[in-house]
This record gives structure tokens, C-alpha cells and sequence, in this order.
């Protein structure tokens, strides 16, 4: 028999069973990781193919197959990708700081991504949204630090796109 609990249950599933079929990720590990994960590793890798030493764990969201950050302009990540790096590496996890993991956030599960800003305020605002979504207590905090940041250029939104294996 259904009740009204197990509807407002399976209502709740909803939402996640149908970004599973988007998943681009060829990855299990890495699809099941960012469901789950309020965080994610970066770093961007520099032109000689090698990971920069500029690393950080970092909030995100998935929007499809692209991951999305909002960060300071001034940081590494936006600097790195105004050079022309725009690879990086994406570990998908939360260990907490990344300094504190002893480099234990490099044996998650990882990807390698092609980085790009984000100039497209619809873009922009869709992916706040989702922010305010997966993180619903922080948001009370920083909602108006990232809306106000994209406004007035102090921050940046940062797009990381899966590479073709």
C-alpha cells in the first residue's frame, strides 16, 4: 500500500534520480562522488602538463557535466585561467583542508577538466541557485557575497568541464 509518507520519500529521490541520467562522467567512481561531496580539490595543471603547487579544496556545483565555482577574481584559479591554463585536476571529496590531508585528497576519485570564466549572468545565476540548494546554511552567509562579487567583478563564476577520455 502507498502512503502519503512513501510518496513525499520518493519525492525526495526525484531530484537526484534525474541527474543521474545527465551524468556525463564516464567515472563511476567520479559520478558518485559529486553527488555526494561538498567539496572539491583543485589544481591547475601548468604548461608542462604538471600540477601547479596552487591548491585548494573548494564549494561546487554540478550543473549537467560542468562543475562551477565562485571564487575572489584575485585567486589563483581565475589568474591561472586569464594565463591560458585552462586544464586542471579536480578531486572529488571532502578530507576537509587540503593542507591538512597529508595528500591523502589526491587518492579520491579525480578527473581532468578544461577551466573557463563564466561571463553569462544567466549561467551565473543558475549555478547560485544551485548553490543556495546544496549548501542552504551557508548560503545565509555568502549568497550575498557571490551575488554581489559577480556584480561588481570582485568575484569570479569558474566553469570545469569533464575532458574526452
Amino acid at each position: 500500500m502507498i502512503t502519503r509518507r512513501t510518496l513525499l520519500e520518493l519525492s525526495l529521490y526525484t531530484p537526484m534520480l534525474s541527474g543521474l541520467s545527465n551524468s556525463v562522467f564516464a567515472d563511476s567512481k567520479v559520478n558518485s562522488a559529486t553527488k555526494d561531496s561538498d567539496l572539491i580539490y583543485l589544481s591547475p595543471i601548468k604548461s608542462d602538463g604538471t600540477e601547479s603547487s596552487c591548491q585548494a579544496e573548494v564549494w561546487f556545483v554540478q550543473n549537467g557535466k560542468d562543475m562551477y565555482v565562485c571564487t575572489s577574481t584575485s585567486s589563483w584559479r581565475t589568474r591561472a585561467i586569464a594565463k591560458g591554463l585552462n586544464r586542471a585536476r579536480v578531486w572529488v571529496g571532502d578530507l576537509g583542508s587540503w593542507k591538512s590531508t597529508n595528500g591523502k585528497y589526491k587518492d579520491l576519485p579525480s578527473l581532468e577538466v578544461e577551466a573557463s570564466l563564466v561571463s553569462d549572468t544567466n549561467v551565473q545565476q543558475e549555478a547560485l541557485t544551485l548553490f543556495g540548494d546544496k549548501y542552504p546554511l551557508g548560503w545565509v552567509v555568502y549568497e550575498s557575497r557571490f551575488r554581489n562579487g559577480l556584480a561588481n567583478g570582485s568575484r569570479s563564476m569558474l566553469r570545469y568541464s569533464p575532458l574526452a577520455s
